[in-house]
């Protein structure tokens, strides 16, 4: 049976995982990702980055490249419907505010990251500790190959085998559904860089800029059906079906006519509760996780993909502590490294998973007394004047 040996494996070669390569390959530090999927996943329409995930950006040295090919949002339009006349908030954005192309952010870092330290269409199915003392893991791929690793971090998303080897509990969904997709203005859109946050009877509907011709779009609502169904063409058709009584017309013709690439279902909403990611485990002798393997969240504040970059810097940040000579690993200090990790990280992504988990239960509940107590907390944390975004990880 095949077997080889590496220092640092990460499993899962999407933005947690490569920016977290590339952050070592910056420290100096050899990794290698295992990525099941054939080729690098660009699927997934656009991601916002907001100032906390742009000074990430800056410290992997691509942010300059990736702001040629998105426009800055400088104000949110909160609006609400009404007979008597729409209730508006503008909130100004805090820093830098871009919606990034998945595709552009994904091709970016992969780029940078040395030529053969990404491996695909290698699926792992069983983990194991290399030793009774945990140094190590051993990873047993589909095929039969065995792959020994001196520090395994998963950034695997939302089911991650390296989560499950933690121990960890799993996620918990929502039955809400998002549409989301990106539509093309071949002569340019009027909208001006804002994102609009349209909250009508049953849905929630988000808009913004991505370049003077691209707009990036998402309607979050419930369906009796979410469980049974995936397909966006017949979602789109629902969606259409109920906003044409409560949108513009221009909502409806973005919804209508996005580019079909970038139309995306997601029938569940994943997250980890607050109290999950305040007690949890995230380490297990050498190996740990980041990104949503660690802290998946609902899109309601817009953090996953900044709070995923955040993780890929603060762990190479300390992994390079671990390395003697700039590159060769000290094993011996791996799982310090790691811990150390966990626990600057800890406070962080739980305020973002309470926020997080705060608004979307605001947006579902019917109780008014739930309805009270998420207002209380997304005010106390400063959620809707973007408190969250102010964070800085440091330097790399």
């Amino acid at each position: 049976m095949e077997e080889e040996v590496h220092g640092i494996v990460i499993v899962g070669g999407g933005i947690c995982g490569l920016a977290t390569a590339l952050a070592l390959h910056r420290k100096g530090i050899p990794s290698l990702v295992l990525e099941k999927s054939e080729t690098l996943r660009t699927a997934g329409g656009s991601i916002g980055v907001h100032v906390n995930g742009w000074r990430v950006l800056e410290q992997l040295g691509i942010a300059p490249e990736l702001r040629e090919t998105a426009d800055i949002v400088t104000e949110f339009h909160d609006v609400w419907p009404q007979e008597q006349g729409d209730k508006r908030v503008v909130v100004p954005v805090r820093g830098e505010l871009r919606w990034l192309k998945r595709k552009d952010l994904i091709e970016t870092m992969a780029k940078n990251i040395p030529s053969g330290a990404i491996r695909f269409g290698c699926h792992i199915a069983e983990i194991h500790p290399a030793n009774p003392e945990n140094h190590g893991a051993v990873l047993t791929t589909v095929e039969g190959s065995i792959i020994r690793a001196k520090a395994l971090i998963g950034c695997d998303g939302s089911n991650s085998v390296v989560a499950k080897y933690l121990g960890l509990s799993p996620p918990r969904s929502t039955s809400r559904m998002l549409l989301r997709g990106v539509t093309r203005y071949p002569h340019g859109h009027p909208f001006g860089p804002h994102f609009l946050r349209l909250r009508c009877k049953g849905l929630f509907v988000g808009r913004s800029p991505m370049t003077d011709n691209l707009v990036s779009f998402f309607v979050a609502f419930w369906h009796p059906g979410a469980d049974s169904t995936k397909d966006a063409r017949a979602m789109k058709a629902f969606v259409l079906e109920k906003l044409k009584d409560q949108c513009s017309d221009e909502i409806i013709e973005m919804v209508r006519d996005p580019d079909p690439e970038s139309l995306i279902v997601l029938t569940r909403i994943w997250y980890r509760p607050p109290w999950q990611v305040m007690f949890s485990s995230f380490r297990r002798g050498t190996a740990t996780v980041a990104g949503d393997a660690m802290h998946v969240m609902g899109s309601y504040i817009g953090q996953g993909g900044s709070a995923a970059l955040e993780d890929a810097l603060v762990l190479a940040r300390s992994l390079s502590r671990a390395a003697a000579g700039g590159r060769e690993l000290r094993e011996e200090k791996i799982g310090a490294a790691m811990g150390a990790y966990v626990r600057e990280r800890r406070l962080r992504v739980v305020r973002l998973s309470l926020e997080s988990f705060a608004m979307g239960t605001l947006l579902a509940t019917k109780s008014l007394l739930t309805k009270l107590a998420c207002f209380a907390i997304v005010t106390l944390l400063g959620t809707n004047s973007l408190g969250h975004t102010e964070y800085d990880c440091g330097r790399l």
